[in-house]
This record gives C-alpha cells, structure tokens and sequence, in this order.
C-alpha cells in the first residue's frame, strides 16, 4: 500500500535528526549512517521487501518479481551526509524509491531499493559493488539538484543527461619573503599577487568554457606571518565540464594533467526513455541537464549499467550540502510520481 507523500516527508526528517545538528551529520561507516541504514532496512521490511546487506555494507531491499530471473531494476541513493549537510541529499533518492516500490506492488521483473555506503567520500559502496560484478539490469536515481539551474528555468524536474567529467591540480608559486613594512611596494616580489592573477585566469578560462566550472578551494600561504611579505603560495584547482571535448580544453588552458582526469559519464538507455516518457505522459516540459557533482549513478553507468538520474528542483539558491537545502513538498511529490511511472515502465518491460 502506498503512503501519503506527507508520511515520505516524515522519514526525511527522521533521518535528518540522525547524529545531531545543524544539519545532517551521517559521515560514511559512522555509527549515524549506521542507524540510518537500520532504520531504512525496518521501513524495507514494512513493505515486505527481502532486505540484504551486501559484503560491502550496501543495503538493498527487493520485490521479486514474476519473472525473477529477468535482469532487476534499481532505484536508490544513499544516506551518509557531510558534516552539517542538507535533508534531501541522499535521502530523497532512497526513500522516493521506496515509495514508488511500494506504490507498484510486484511486476514483471524484481524491483530493488538501494542505500549504498559512504557516496559523499567517493562513492565507496558503489564502486565495491561494481568491483564485485553483482550489478542491476537498470538503475534510476532521484536527487535533489544541488544547484540554482531548475529554479531559474522555472521547471520543477530534469532529465540527466550526464555527469560531468573532472580532473584536479594543485600549482605552486614561488615570490620572495620579506618584510612587511620595510620592503617598498615597487621591488616587491609577493607570490600570493603572483597566485591571485592566477586565479583570475583560472575563473576567465572556466567561464569560456560553456558549462565548466573550476575551483581554486585551498590556499596555503607560506610563511604566513601577519608581517612578512608571502614567499610561496600553494593552490588546488578543480575543474569540471561536462562532455570530453569542453574538458580537454579546460584541462590544456589550464595547464592540468590529462592523466589525472576523470572523463564525462553519458546516462540514457531504457531508464532515460521511462523517464521521458513518464514527463510526456502528464505534458510537463522536458528539460535536461548535466550533472555538475559525482553520483552513485556515475559509477554504475561507468561499468555499463543502464543509467539514469532524475533531478528536483532546488530552492533557497539551489544551496547544497547546507541545513539550507530545500525542496518544495509539491516537487518532491511530482518526483515520486515520475519515478514511480519510471520504474514502472522499466519492470514491467519483456
């Protein structure tokens, strides 16, 4: 029997107030993700789903199928959080497919719901799911966007149409120490001038690039006295786009290595199509996007699972990983609505 939309609005808080505010606060294998995917697997069980947990710590709960030797389809996220995180990242994508699961009832093909381990910190539990080879025959995650771009478009849902690829670098620039006050401004030699002109080249280069991104998020400032002119400054750079030619470009304009990159992840196939039939169904728009952040769905698509991801619109700015985080209770019902289609379309498929 399918719950109200208010009772999914209740879970997402109960895992919310897991290991304490502000905000969520759920680190991968910490005894707060550890409570969360107890809670899941009894919320599992309320369903009659067949509830394993794998080698790796994943958590997946199934409805058999009538055909149960037919490829599964997945639906899930995960429920680690960073420190002071939102209510929506993770959980929404694991309890919307629990709804939707238990909406539909048995189908063709067995239905699963995942929670995997520890996404925020690389993807841990999927990626040893895809090491071990015990992969679904398809897989739809919902997520909250993460980002402004739904709410500018004034649209409630996207399409995506992949997650974008990365690479990351660190530069150093070396200048002179001296002292503050007694060095003259004209035969100075300060390396954070120096790395600041760099970092706006680094910004200009990223905005030439239509979609990508970069980031300079660390600085280290040597010798870092109050009064000493720096000598040496030492910075991070990451830098996304979202197909492989915008990414090569940003990688050569900006001097990074091209063997340190992690290429863009297309989604599409089956779940994309149950997607975009499922929005044609009601007349909504479609609308695609790129994802600009790395999801379990990435790593599945990466070993050949059939992918797809479904974004919700974000308010507040599109503010994420943040007690801010926010969607409205009427997008997250219309989510749950077209995933449930979704996941219906792809079990009850020959």
């Amino acid at each position: 029997m399918a719950m109200a939309i208010s009772d999914l609005q209740a879970r997402l808080d109960a895992v919310y107030a897991i290991g304490g505010g502000p905000g969520a606060n759920r680190p991968g294998h910490s005894d707060a993700e550890d409570e969360a995917h107890r809670l899941a697997a009894a919320w599992f069980e309320g369903i009659d789903l067949q509830v394993e947990v794998d080698p790796d710590g994943n958590l997946v709960g199934r409805l058999r199928g009538e055909e149960p030797d037919l490829p599964e389809v997945w639906s899930g996220s995960h429920l680690d959080s960073v420190p002071e995180g939102g209510r929506f990242d993770g959980p929404l994508g694991v309890l919307g497919a629990l709804e939707a699961i238990g909406r539909l009832g048995r189908r063709r093909r067995t239905l699963a719901v995942v929670a995997f381990r520890e996404e925020e910190r690389g993807c841990v539990g999927s990626r040893a799911r895809v090491e071990r080879g015990s992969l679904p025959g398809a897989f739809v995650e919902l997520h909250h966007e993460q980002g402004p771009r739904l709410a500018i478009l004034g649209a409630p849902l996207a399409v995506v149409t992949s997650i974008v690829g990365y690479v990351r670098g660190e530069r150093v620039v070396e200048g002179q120490a001296g002292h503050a006050g007694t060095t003259p401004m004209d035969v100075r030699d300060d390396a954070l001038v120096r790395a600041a002109v760099e970092i706006l080249r680094i910004r200009d280069v990223a905005r030439s690039i239509d979609g990508a991104v970069a980031t300079v998020g660390r600085v280290d400032v040597e010798p870092g006295g109050i009064n000493v002119i720096p000598g040496r400054v030492r910075f991070t750079i990451d830098a996304r786009a979202p197909d492989d030619e915008q990414l090569a470009r940003l990688i050569r304009e900006l001097g990074l290595d091209p063997e340190r990159a992690v290429a863009p992840t297309a989604l599409g196939g089956a779940p994309a199509e149950a997607l975009r039939a499922a929005i044609g169904s009601r007349g909504l728009p479609l609308v695609e996007l790129a994802s600009g952040a790395g999801h379990d769905a990435g790593v599945l698509a990466r070993a050949g699972v059939p992918t797809a991801m479904l974004f919700v619109r974000a308010l507040n700015g599109g503010v994420s990983h943040s007690p801010d985080e926010l969607s409205s209770d009427e997008d997250v019902a219309l989510a749950v609505d077209i995933l449930t289609d979704a996941l219906d379309r792809l079990a009850s498929a020959p």
